[in-house]
């Protein structure tokens, strides 16, 4: 009965709603979305005439795409929604906060940022039973779960934080057309990826295609890398360890990982050899994979290096990827990164905006314009306009862990100077394993 009644009151809701039906990327009642999910939603959360502020790092297009998301929370609710995108967001929503001028809504695309102010109390922790939530809802949910809990103003771990819209990280792209000529075949394990990187050296073509190069930030490639190689030589306690280094920068377990890196810098499986990776652009990196014949057969990288593909390369055509895959028997784990919506100036409308973020249809509505992958194991996923983005989500939702990238966890000295300069030195070949990770470590301990 009380079903019924929810689903009769969400008709009047949506029909109330019916005047900005055209603002609507998409009309409701149509395509694969769950609007069954928006329906029930909004049949408990009218805010007529209420107002809430939303600050993010999305500009340009990705501003355009969290507002037509946006647009469904207020034809549900009645509510008006102020987003405003900024490419300094890191900086404004500190001052913002300072100033007592925050939003209501804060999207933090580094969780060391949220963690600072949840300490400050500039951030409101959320209700429990979000937490309960995300573990039900998400492909690997105790890790979201963790990943948005931290330490509040009296030193109590609540949660925090809502994770949406998420980057992979562990992808190998690679040419189909390429690998069916040679009779290669997607690796399944670790083990078979290594084993198929020296196969291709055994006759006599490259492998691996990499590159460092990024002006400043030359070497952040490689940290990519590292992390992913200790999600598959450590376990995901001593990854966060690492991360706030309670387990030291040169722990045994730290440079065997980075020994795991150095195996694919070997003679003869990377293009050019460790001098040219080291200094090659990463955005040029991926060209070899284009060439005729093919400079490399594999390059590894997350899910934005289409965007430095040839022009007019279609992906699931031209170029496709697989799951930088995990040894055999062991947990999946997926490398990435994303963003996370906190509440900084609390009210009623507020929370309920977060309550909206659990619908399918929050993130369906973003997915089905490209470029949303979520844990979300509710949505549709026939909502995904290609299958390729399709098959990207699949990574997520069979991932047993996910990892948020550790360098963007890691004090800024860390994470984007001495990981970045070392990782370099380690990649020529000037520093071994063990060196590169003391050097490191000296830097952190000269911060603490």
């Amino acid at each position: 009965m009380k079903r019924i009644l929810y689903a009769g009151t969400a008709t009047l809701a949506l029909a109330a709603g019916s005047a900005a039906a055209q603002d609507l990327a998409f009309e409701k009642g149509e395509g694969a979305f769950s609007w069954d999910s928006l329906e029930n939603f909004a049949a408990d959360h009218q805010y007529d005439g209420e107002s809430i502020s939303i600050t993010g790092p999305w500009t340009g297009r990705d501003a355009e795409l969290v507002e037509s998301v946006i647009a469904y929370f207020e034809d549900a609710t009645g509510a008006t929604v102020n987003y405003s995108g900024s490419d300094s967001f890191e900086q404004d929503i500190v001052i913002s906060t300072e100033a007592n001028s925050a939003p209501n809504i804060a999207v933090f695309p580094q969780p060391g940022l949220l963690s600072d102010l949840v300490r400050r109390g500039a951030v409101e922790a959320l209700d429990p039973s979000v937490g309960e939530w995300i573990g039900e809802n998400y492909a690997a949910g105790q890790s979201w779960v963790d990943l948005a809990t931290f330490d509040g103003p009296d030193g109590n771990p609540q949660l925090y934080a809502f994770p949406y819209k998420i980057d992979v990280k562990s992808l190998v792209w690679y040419v189909p057309e390429q690998f069916e000529e040679a009779g290669y075949e997607i690796p399944e394990s670790y083990e078979a990826l290594k084993e198929l990187t020296q196969q291709m050296a055994d006759d006599g073509v490259t492998p691996w295609c990499i590159g460092l190069g990024s002006g400043a930030a030359t070497g952040w490639p490689a940290t990519d890398w590292v992390e992913d190689m200790m999600l598959r030589v450590a376990t995901p306690e001593q990854y966060d360890q690492w991360v706030t280094n309670e387990l030291p920068f040169n722990d045994p377990v730290v440079v065997e990982a980075i020994d795991e890196y150095g195996w694919f810098l070997q003679d003869g499986y990377v293009n050019g050899g460790r001098d040219a990776a080291a200094t090659t652009d990463f955005r040029d990196a991926p060209n070899g994979l284009f060439g005729f014949p093919p400079e490399c057969y594999m390059h590894k990288a997350a899910t934005f290096i289409p965007t430095f593909f040839p022009e007019g390369t279609v992906v699931g055509e031209d170029v496709d990827f697989f799951y930088f895959p995990a040894p055999e028997g062991a947990d999946r784990p997926v490398l990435g990164g994303g963003t996370m919506f906190a509440i900084t100036n609390d009210s009623e409308t507020t929370r309920g905006f977060i309550d909206f973020l659990q619908t399918p249809l929050a993130h369906e509505i973003w997915a089905a314009q490209g470029g949303l992958l979520t844990p979300h194991t509710g949505i549709s996923p026939d909502v995904f306009p290609t299958d390729s983005q399709r098959a990207l989500n699949d990574i997520l939702l069979n991932a047993d862990i996910f990892r948020f990238d550790g360098s963007d966890l890691m004090p800024g000295e860390i994470g984007a100077g001495a990981f970045w300069s070392e990782m370099v030195e380690f990649t020529t070949g000037s520093k071994d394993a063990q060196a590169a990770a003391d050097a490191i470590q000296n830097r952190w301990d000269s911060i603490n």
